[in-house]
């Protein structure tokens, strides 16, 4: 069995997939039912999707979409994207969704934070936190979708998010976003060592090796990525794709 979880990270925007680079220049690359249903036939153990565009846009989750794509999910899914209330995550679970990811409502609202997972049980409620570093190499962490800038040290508030209680805590790199240049480890290693919450590393996996270096060097228990998934070959040409169960254990035990 696998200890380490390899999860393909689909960004959302309108009805359509897009993959951004470095938050930046989304390319549209498919029908999220579609990819789902992909991935369902390759046996992928869990899935995250994230509407980029909620936020920003200030609007409240694709309901109906969502729905639609949790009805041909068979595995875990985890949603973030414009929830910013308690009302909302219950609507998403009764959807079908099993985890949800809170981003920037989790910075402006702490007690939202606190509250869901008080109510939907910690294994429930994800943080998300989007790090970029300044010119002078500092680590800070930007809120809705890499726009607006907090100043907040990376290391700090993953410790606050920790205390309240969050189930798991991902961790995406906006410099190595959509890049396959590989994982920040520099950043996983200094949230690793803060905190006991597990990790879900983002941002910046191109390869096997690239994961093999985050569970080896940061200790990090799950991989998010989503380049990797969607594109093939050094075009990038769009290909919905996944390692085999093979694979995965021989590189990942």
């Amino acid at each position: 069995m696998l200890k380490s979880r390899v999860i393909p990270c689909l960004l959302l925007r309108g009805r359509g997939l897009y993959k951004t680079v470095r938050f930046k220049d989304p390319t549209y690359v498919g029908d999220p039912v579609n990819a789902v249903k992909i991935f369902n036939e390759k046996e992928v153990d869990e899935l995250i999707l994230l509407d980029i565009g909620a936020t920003p846009e200030k609007r409240e989750p694709n309901f109906d979409l969502i729905g639609d794509i949790a009805s041909e999910c068979f595995m875990p899914l985890t949603y973030g994207g414009g929830v910013t209330s308690i009302d909302q995550m219950r609507k998403l679970h009764r959807l079908g969704v099993e985890k949800i990811a809170l981003n920037s409502a989790a910075y402006r609202d702490r007690r939202l934070v606190e509250e869901s997972c008080s109510i939907f049980g910690s294994s429930s409620v994800i943080a998300a936190i989007d790090v970029k570093k300044t010119f002078l190499g500092k680590y800070e962490v930007w809120i809705d979708g890499g726009r607006t800038r907090t100043k907040e040290d990376p290391v700090a508030y993953t410790q606050q998010l920790a205390r309240l209680g969050v189930g798991e805590i991902m961790i995406n790199s906006i410099d190595r976003d959509g890049t396959m240049s590989g994982y920040d480890l520099e950043l996983l290693k200094r949230v690793s060592k803060a905190v006991d919450t597990p990790l879900i590393a983002c941002g910046g996996a191109g390869s096997l090796d690239h994961m093999c270096a985050a569970v080896a060097e940061a200790h990090v228990p799950a991989l998010a990525a989503g380049s990797m998934f969607v594109f093939h070959g050094r075009h990038r040409a769009v290909l919905i794709n996944y390692p085999n169960r093979s694979e995965l254990e021989a590189r990942l035990p």
